[in-house]
């Protein structure tokens, strides 16, 4: 391996954090960091003074233009949309998947950072998770550092007023979800109502075919029963460093399930189960 490539792998899990918060997607993700070494491998890297600062633009430019483009694919906004879940074995986090969830960023946040414009995502992105000072965010969203220090504000509003904070130690929010399926499993609505929020909300994305939002307790109530349907077998999973389940069939994947359980409620439910995504996902570990 050349030193600079040895160089560039140095950075690649900070690169892969990065991307991951910016696209919601492992796939793109990587698509996005591969695109940064190719273009570190075609310049005159001599004349780079800040390695890890460089890469860290060029993959934000390069994820902006995946962001620009996926939007303008869309004729309408995806509702609801669930970003690509990263499962990891209950009994403890991946190694490989420390950086990509450091902060711990659950589908509940990625959620709403689906919903900010491409500049505003970048912005907050950048700024809050990593640090980077606005006036090296302007050029790359062709604005001033005080137009960009708007864009970030802006987003970290519609991000402070959603429900997107996982609070308690993880074996707590486990005991909360065990409690959620127990209730699901016996048809027990009060001990529902105990467990979760008067605002859950429940997001399934079926991608092509119908998906669903459903919010506060009563409608999430109606629904949660499902989740004791016979031949499943739930798969106790860490999705996206929360607790969550890998729902499977004949040993076929059939849904991804992430938990948000804020101050000992479950506050969201977001669930993947559009095939098409599911078969990207690599479970084995999970289900093995």
């Amino acid at each position: 391996m050349t030193e600079l490539a040895e160089e560039f792998e140095e950075h690649r899990k900070h690169l892969l954090a990065v991307a991951y918060r910016m696209l919601g997607s492992t796939g793109e993700a990587d698509d996005a960091v591969q695109e940064a070494w190719l273009r570190l491998s075609r310049s005159d890297s001599g004349g780079i003074d800040n390695l890890r600062a460089w890469l860290t633009t060029v993959v934000a430019r390069v994820s902006l233009d995946m962001l620009r483009s996926r939007a303008s694919r869309r004729e309408e906004p995806m509702s609801p949309y669930v970003p690509d879940p990263i499962v990891s074995p209950d009994d403890g986090s991946d190694p490989e998947h420390e950086a990509m969830l450091a902060d711990s960023v659950g589908l509940a946040l990625l959620v709403v950072l689906e919903t900010l414009a491409p500049p505003e995502r970048l912005a907050f992105v950048l700024h809050d998770m990593f640090a980077v000072p606005f006036d090296e965010i302007a050029p790359i969203i062709d604005r001033t550092p005080v137009a960009a220090r708007q864009l970030a504000s802006r987003a970290r509003r519609r991000v402070r007023g959603a429900a997107i904070g996982t609070t308690g130690d993880l074996a707590r929010q486990r005991e909360v979800v065990q409690a959620f399926l127990a209730a699901s499993r016996e048809g027990d609505f009060e001990a529902l109502l105990r467990v979760l929020d008067p605002d859950v909300v429940l997001r399934v994305d079926r991608g092509a075919a119908a998906s669903m939002l459903q919010r506060g307790v009563a409608a999430v109530t109606g629904q949660a029963f499902k989740f004791s349907g016979d031949g499943w077998v739930r798969n106790a999973a860490l999705v996206n460093g929360g607790p969550g389940l890998v729902m499977t069939r004949g040993g076929r994947v059939f849904s991804v399930i992430g938990f948000t359980v804020v101050e000992g409620r479950i506050a969201a439910i977001d669930i993947l189960a559009d095939q098409e995504r599911l078969r990207g996902l690599d479970v084995s570990a999970v289900i093995g």
